[in-house]
């Protein structure tokens, strides 16, 4: 395990360990509710708000609601909120829902596939919040932390989504070299005991998202989530056909649009786009991101019940290792 070390602030008292994904098409406020009244960390990409206006009435939502719910249960632990921030080019949104997250105070920022400018992180740390940033590579990590982030999400093989190929223990413990600040660490993580082997490794956190899909609350359709709990790690295929950025895709959803799993054309990465929405909710609308850990997922639970199901797992696993809790 880790040495003990002080945490930012927004990631301190959580229920367990654990930073919800925020998944494009999936992660909206109901979702997110229920994840922060669970006690971790809920999270919703910016760009699910469509359209842009739409980002305020979310985050003024959730306020008022987790306001209402902390008062009617004072000794609830209470996860914060983060949004993820797609820094890339492509998004033409990105300065608008910088400006509406900072006005909001949003706590948490998580920043992907480009590392955040020093204005963006300036304004979050402006207001006491904190920027963690997503990176599959030891160069990207290294950008990352000369960029002035405060965390790293180590997106490790395996991960849901848009993912790396690096081993978690090699991107740990390489990371872990030459960077003592937060981690957290994603890549197949469905249980507890997956989330004590994140932090037995290095990591501070785990970051749970295909867990999360098939869940109640999330925003995805019955026969997503039912195949999540049907399929197996060998049904996860890894592609960058559909964003034009690798990343793992159920094999069941690739067949239903008529393309062969196993014979997949390569994308051209300089025509990725973030920004046109219905153009490219296709890849996840109808083509299904999830992660290896799939085969661990065989219920639709509500995404407390999740929550309060990894906590025992963890708590039992700690127990059989003897880990004063």
């Amino acid at each position: 395990m880790p040495a003990a070390k002080q945490l930012p602030q927004a990631l301190q008292n959580l229920a367990l360990p654990v930073i919800a994904s925020p998944m494009f098409i999936v992660s909206y406020p109901e979702l997110v509710l229920a994840q922060c009244k669970a006690g971790i960390v809920g999270s919703f990409p910016a760009l699910n708000a469509r359209p842009a206006e739409l980002l305020d009435e979310w985050l003024t939502q959730i306020e008022g609601e987790l306001a209402t719910f902390k008062a009617a249960n004072p000794g609830a632990q209470v996860g914060p909120v983060a949004v993820n921030q797609i820094v890339h080019t492509s998004n033409a949104r990105l300065e608008h829902d910088v400006k509406v997250c900072v006005d909001h105070k949003v706590p948490i920022f998580i920043t992907s596939l480009r590392a955040p400018v020093k204005e963006m992180i300036d304004a979050v740390h402006s207001y006491g919040g904190i920027v963690l940033h997503d990176v599959i590579s030891m160069r990207h990590a290294e950008k990352a932390i000369e960029a002035g982030v405060d965390g790293l999400i180590l997106v490790a093989a395996g991960a849901g989504g848009h993912a790396g190929m690096l081993s978690p223990f090699a991107l740990v413990g390489e990371v872990r070299k030459i960077f003592d600040g937060p981690i957290a660490l994603s890549g197949s993580i469905a249980t507890g005991e997956a989330v004590l082997a994140a932090q037995a490794m290095g990591a501070d956190f785990a970051y749970v998202g295909t867990r999360f899909i098939a869940s109640q609350e999330a925003h995805a359709a019955e026969s997503y989530k039912q195949s999540i709990t049907s399929s197996a790690a060998a049904d996860i295929i890894y592609t960058n056909l559909f964003t034009g950025v690798h990343g793992n895709y159920i094999r069941e959803s690739i067949s239903n649009v008529g393309l062969d799993p196993d014979n997949l054309p390569v994308a051209d990465k300089s025509k990725m786009d973030f920004s046109s929405g219905a153009s490219k909710a296709k890849a996840w609308k109808d083509v299904w991101g999830a992660g290896q850990g799939v085969g661990q997922i065989h219920d639709i639970p509500t995404a407390g019940e999740i929550v309060a199901r990894m906590k025992a797992e963890y708590d039992a696993a700690k127990a059989r290792l003897g880990i004063a809790r």
